[in-house]
């Protein structure tokens, strides 16, 4: 019994120990698995905070009277991709520079003297720049440096052209700073970020696709249909945003990548397929359509689905797509069982609605597959190297002049 003791008064202890231990370990993981979720914005947080403390030490150093609007531009300017960062440099210095010139004009040519012939020319100045800025979104910035413009030199008695030269090259140094961060630390690449953009949409299409299918025969109400669905329209207007800093990337010969056009208008029409599915989707089918399309339906769900998140791990690893065949057997197989089940009668005398599903579905089917082999061309050609990628347009340019 005395023997027993130490082991008994040391076991919590023990237990305590190792309960800490998994905590620590769960605390890691979670915080290891965060950190890769989040790995971009962690890259754009970090990129900020170097361009605004290396704007704010350039300023100081060229002793420019206001260093603020220097380190506001640098955040303003350094964005998620480098197209982004071009992008928000060139209309931050647009804007800038339109209403610095309109502004210091206007304070030149009206005197302002007092305090109604301030609100007068301040009333001149910014309703036509408030009027551009709704008109050209890029030139928004307008109004509030002719803003400063005009009032900043009574609080720091410089005339309204120095203030404006002023504002010019703060801004230029900020942008000038950002755009450089954005190039040079850690630069996340437009193309990059519409390749994640689109594997996202492909895997939130998988998941719809099967669970769709999986309920096609049965029938789907209303709000089962937003649940499975919903997401897949935002990861589409995320793509969009992307591949628009990537298209400006591309025009700017900073990346060697292939158009994103096809790629978008394919997960488009993808889209629009499984909308398609979903209405036809919400009449179910009777009872011996619904016992002999429950398997084929269920193997092109199980085909398709694979199909699309194989494609969506290809993107993100840069490799050729899966193969086509088990989409294609698939299908096959159940436009061969609702040719049997024409034969057979078993599609005469259906309700109006039932029969416009039944044929829906088919119809969407075969438009899937369509949009499928676009997908498999679309993501072949966006992980050829750039190398492969001129190599075929070569070839196809020689082609061409053999032809012609």
């Amino acid at each position: 019994m005395p023997n027993d003791q130490p082991a008994r008064r040391g076991a919590p202890k023990g237990e305590l120990r190792s309960a800490a231990n998994r905590g620590i370990a769960r605390f890691w993981r979670w915080l290891r698995a965060w950190i890769r979720h989040r790995r971009v914005e962690l890259v754009l947080s970090f990129r900020v905070t170097v361009a605004a403390l290396l704007s704010l030490a350039l300023a100081q150093a060229l002793n420019l009277p206001l260093p603020l609007w220097a380190v506001l531009t640098a955040v303003v300017v350094t964005q998620m991709s480098v197209g982004l960062s071009l992008q928000a440099t060139f209309d931050y210095l647009a804007g800038t520079l339109g209403g610095a010139v309109y502004g210091g004009a206007v304070a030149l040519l009206f005197p302002h003297a007092n305090e109604v012939t301030l609100l007068a020319v301040l009333a001149l100045a910014l309703a036509p720049l408030a009027l551009i800025a709704t008109i050209v979104p890029s030139l928004k910035v307008a109004p509030i440096t002719a803003i400063i413009v005009l009032l900043l030199p009574s609080m720091t008695h410089a005339s309204s052209t120095a203030s404006a030269i002023d504002r010019v090259l703060e801004v230029a140094l900020g942008g000038a700073t950002g755009l450089v961060v954005s190039f040079v630390l850690l630069p996340a690449s437009a193309y990059g970020l519409a390749i994640e953009a689109a594997a996202r949409t492909l895997e939130r299409m998988a998941r719809a696709l099967g669970e769709l299918l999986a309920g096609a025969t049965r029938g789907l109400d209303a709000d089962q249909l937003h649940r499975i669905q919903d997401g897949i329209g935002h990861s589409l207007v995320r793509l969009s945003t992307v591949c628009a800093e990537a298209e400006r990337e591309r025009s700017a010969r900073l990346a060697a990548a292939p158009d994103t056009g096809p790629l978008q208008r394919t997960l488009l029409r993808l889209r629009h397929d499984l909308v398609m599915i979903g209405r036809a989707a919400i009449m179910p089918l009777p009872d011996a359509l619904s016992q002999r399309l429950d398997a084929p339906l269920a193997q092109v769900a199980a085909a398709a689905s694979d199909y699309l998140r194989g494609s969506s791990a290809a993107l993100l690893a840069r490799r050729v797509p899966p193969a086509f065949d088990a989409v294609e057997l698939a299908l096959d197989r159940y436009v061969g069982e609702v040719a049997a089940l024409r034969r057979e009668g078993l599609t005469r005398g259906l309700p109006g609605e039932t029969a416009q599903s039944f044929f829906s579905l088919g119809f969407a089917l075969e438009q899937m597959r369509q949009n499928l082999k676009d997908l498999d061309r679309c993501v072949t050609e966006w992980t050829r190297s750039p190398r492969q990628r001129e190599d075929r347009k070569a070839a196809a340019a020689d082609v061409g002049e053999g032809e012609g």
